[in-house]
């Protein structure tokens, strides 16, 4: 139980910077201690209805009355925050579009002229370009040519987001993007909406006015860009697709431009820039039938060697194509033909860093029955793979799988390059692209190709030499180009897909390796998840009680964490992954590992939010859960309390309630004593969100008692500190304090200073309330000392409202004034939404000391 509330545990039992000061963590859902980030310190501790300093004119003291909720500020930006300039750097090997960038020039020329002059477009609506072409065309290229070449004229900022539109499975949701985006502008994250709606109104109101430039990549629809959009008439966004999104063009007048292949003289010409020139290279640009992709993989292979032979690269294209012919022929054979499966004869579609055009709607195809029937049974490598297709089931193999005539320029591109790889790097190639990972690293590369990770290390290396993968700057940055790959916040070097190349990587994998050997490194990929997050998580919340057997094991974890500032950083940069690595364990029938990846996770989602993801993979948890009880019968009762906490955080107190009273039922009929008494606390929890005092304080009885029959020391001292709480919010002052004495004293022996900091501003807001001043102070004055040693800076300016309020009430205004200053200015740093409220008292406050000095000076006079 003592992983919720303030039993979850905090900066002080984690060395962990990030949380001390992160607002989130100081949140109902990170660490229960307050109802709501925005009043913690106060409406958390009990109603007040004090105004400090003079007021003229009708007054409303109330948050919410009946069905009316008074809403605080919107979010502010902190101030100092660097303007966002999150465009991935552009290659240097660029050819050709020019007329693309006159097109955007012009009319960006039109909607927002330079140099004063009036502008001819439509006035008041942005302007919205979409770049649209199949896979491979160079879109996202394109785009961020045009956004490098346009900078200049969107001094306010840049904002850059994958919107990994393959397919609707592997689409990002506006939700996640916006959040990305907010951060990016300077909004602290504690004070980002949880509500989608609420989220594009704040990004809407954040970029009013600003010239802003925008690129989203890889579109999958409409809908998923409209929330995405800035409504300012100075703003610019470039959208990349694989269709030509013509709901945009009719709602919001997008100019919509077709990107086709290159020209063969600029073709030759990439392929110069990338190898050099020779006999040859001519011929090799028409093989590659002008595709960027292709040509880039070419160009790489030619600029390994010392003196590029186009004439063999050539002939080798040519046996590509030879190949590739006898399979047509071959499954034209087996009546496979294109045609008769009313399949579309174009290319497949993807393009820019992490695209994928795959046919199995963007999930991975190992374990779903289904190989492409056009792949060849050798083994290029010489690996020991199954290759006899018969004897595995029926395949029903989707019509744009199959190789076609249109396919040719890019398949003869990549049968070349895998052709030239390592045995060990063409493994490895194969089986890190079984699902649509975010990216992949080093361990988890080795675990799904079961080689060493020193191995997979230098495979993936030369797997991004060869253009088959590309190098990314972190599990939440985006695309680096470089000759080394870069470590990011979480110290890992990271790799990226792109969707074509996995695609095509997939079916080598399910012809070479089999649907058994497929699925076999999906499960060591998911076994590799689960004990690196399970071993981050037990960093980040190391007094946490835990169901899944990974955690005993985490000494050997396949990541090292110095403290929880590093776990946590590997939990955010891995977040993508480990949801995808929830889907696949979903999909693969695995429930062990679903819901042991969704218990692993509780550490990110604790402190760092991330609602919808959160919402979406414990919901699998839950149905995995219940088929496993008879493997796992607690597990039911976990999965739902940590489900609830995700309803709670987005205020959907329904179903937070129907989980949370789920998790209790399910915790009984196991016999879990410990689970049921964290389901029945997180009830509590709930009920203090929604100020039922009463039902809360019944609530934490009921846990206590069960915490005793478990004997968990933390638990109860925490449990009394919500109790406490509970009875100040009846209004119950003097029993509060003494509920809040006698929990201090349990959390003081566990010790805990920093939830101990916390019992005393619980501590100092009731003796407040009960109007015992002077008692305020030492439990305000050691709450600060701690606070300032955690460097938790929200906490820090709720003490200062706290000191305020009690100077306030002794009539000392210069102090009163003194700690309005050092709150205003933490609430600044955090960009927190009482910013607004704590500058106007502050200014009442002021002016009022202004008049009574005067007055003060009048009366000596006379």
């Amino acid at each position: 139980m003592a992983d919720l509330g303030p039993g979850g545990p905090d900066p002080s039992s984690a060395p962990d910077p990030a949380a001390a000061d992160s607002p989130i963590a100081d949140s109902p859902i990170a660490d229960s201690d307050t109802t709501d980030p925005a009043v913690s310190g106060r409406a958390a501790f009990g109603v007040r209805n004090v105004i400090s300093g003079t007021v003229y004119g009708a007054a409303v003291q109330a948050r919410t009355i009946g069905s009316l909720t008074i809403q605080e500020a919107a979010p502010v930006i902190m101030p100092g925050a660097p303007v966002p300039r999150t465009l991935p750097p552009g290659t240097r090997h660029f050819v050709n579009r020019d007329a693309v960038l006159a097109e955007v020039t012009r009319l960006l020329d039109e909607a927002l002229p330079t140099g004063g002059a009036e502008g001819t477009g439509d006035i008041g609506a942005p302007l919205v370009v979409v770049l649209w072409g199949p896979g491979g065309v160079g879109k996202t290229a394109t785009a961020l040519r045009l956004a490098a070449a346009l900078r200049g004229r969107f001094e306010q900022g840049e904002l850059y987001a994958d919107l990994r539109g393959a397919s609707a499975a592997t689409a990002a949701g506006p939700s996640e993007v916006l959040l990305r985006f907010l951060r990016d502008l300077g909004v602290h994250r504690a004070w980002i909406p949880v509500e989608p709606d609420v989220q594009e109104s704040t990004f809407r109101s954040v970029t009013a006015g600003k010239r802003i430039l925008t690129v989203l990549d890889d579109a999958h629809s409409a809908a998923q860009v409209r929330p995405l959009l800035a409504a300012s008439p100075a703003s610019l966004t470039i959208v990349t697709s694989r269709t030509d999104l013509g709901r945009l063009a009719i709602e919001y007048g997008a100019h919509v431009i077709r990107l086709g292949p290159l020209r063969t003289p600029d073709a030759v010409g990439l392929l110069a820039r990338l190898g050099g020139t020779g006999p040859g290279v001519e011929a090799v640009a028409r093989r590659c039938g002008g595709m960027p992709l292709a040509l880039c993989a070419v160009g790489a292979r030619a600029a390994g060697r010392p003196q590029p032979d186009w004439e063999l690269l050539e002939r080798e294209l040519g046996a590509s194509d030879e190949d590739d012919s006898g399979r047509i022929s071959a499954h034209a054979a087996d009546g496979g033909d294109n045609s008769a499966h009313g399949g579309d004869s174009g290319p497949h579609e993807g393009d820019g860093p992490g695209r994928d055009g795959a046919g199995e709607g963007g999930r991975g195809a190992a374990g779903t029955g289904r190989r492409p029937s056009g792949e060849p049974s050798r083994t290029p490598h010489g690996e020991d793979a199954p290759t006899d297709v018969s004897t595995d089931p029926p395949i029903d193999v989707p019509s744009d799988e199959l190789p076609t005539a249109s396919d040719a320029p890019m398949r003869r591109a990549m049968d070349a390059s895998y052709g030239s790889l390592s045995e060990t790097a063409a493994r490895l190639f194969r089986l890190a692209s079984l699902r649509p990972w975010r990216h992949v690293t080093p361990g988890a590369a080795a675990a799904a190709a079961g080689v060493p990770e020193d191995a997979a290390s230098t495979a993936l290396a030369e797997l991004a030499d060869a253009r088959l993968l590309e190098y990314v700057a972190g599990g939440e940055g985006t695309a680096e180009a470089g000759a080394a790959g870069r470590a990011d916040a979480s110290d890992q070097a990271r790799y990226r897909f792109h969707d074509l190349w996995r695609q095509y990587a997939e079916r080598r994998a399910l012809t070479q390796d089999g649907i058994a050997g497929a699925a076999a490194a999906v499960r060591r990929t998911l076994l590799w998840y689960v004990r690196a997050a399970a071993a981050a998580d037990a960093c980040v919340l190391p007094g946490r009680w835990h169901l899944g057997p990974a955690y005993p094991r985490s000494t050997g974890r396949p990541a090292a964490f110095e403290n929880g500032l590093g776990a946590l950083a590997w939990l955010r940069d891995e977040r993508e992954n480990l949801a995808e690595a929830v889907r696949a364990a979903a999909d693969h029938g695995l429930d062990d590992l679903t819901w042991q990846l969704c218990e692993a996770m509780w550490g990110l989602h604790l402190r760092l939010g991330f609602h919808q993801q959160w919402v979406a993979t414990h919901r699998l948890g839950v149905e995995a859960a219940v088929r496993s009880a008879e493997e796992c019968p607690e597990a039911e009762g976990r999965m739902r309390a940590q489900l609830g906490f995700a309803y709670l955080g987005l205020a959907e107190y329904g179903q937070a309630q129907e989980q949370f009273e789920g998790a209790a039922a399910a915790d009984r009929r196991a016999g879990h004593i410990r689970g049921a008494a964290t389901a029945v606390e997180s009830l509590g929890l709930l009920h203090l969100k929604q100020e039922r005092w009463g039902e809360a304080a019944q609530c934490f009885r009921s846990a206590r008692e069960l915490a005793r029959q478990v004997g968990d020391p933390r638990a109860l001292a925490l449990l009394e500190h919500h109790l406490g709480r509970s009875l100040q919010g009846m209004g119950r002052h003097e029993e509060a304090i003494g509920q809040l004495r006698h929990a201090q004293e349990l959390i003081r022996a566990l010790p805990d200073p920093y939830n101990e900091a916390r019992v005393l501003m619980s501590l100092g807001r009731a003796l407040l309330d009960a109007g015992r001043v002077e008692e305020a102070d030492e439990p305000l004055v050691r709450a600060a000392s701690v606070m300032a040693a955690e460097g938790s800076v929200v906490q820090q300016a709720d003490l200062a409202e706290l000191r305020a309020d009690r100077a306030g009430r002794a009539g000392d205004t210069a102090d009163e004034i003194r700690y309005l200053r050092a709150a205003l200015d933490g609430h600044e740093r955090t960009g927190s939404p009482r910013t607004g409220a704590v500058r106007a008292r502050l200014e009442r406050v002021g002016a009022a000391r202004g008049r009574a000095a005067s007055c003060g000076e009048v009366r000596e006079e006379e």
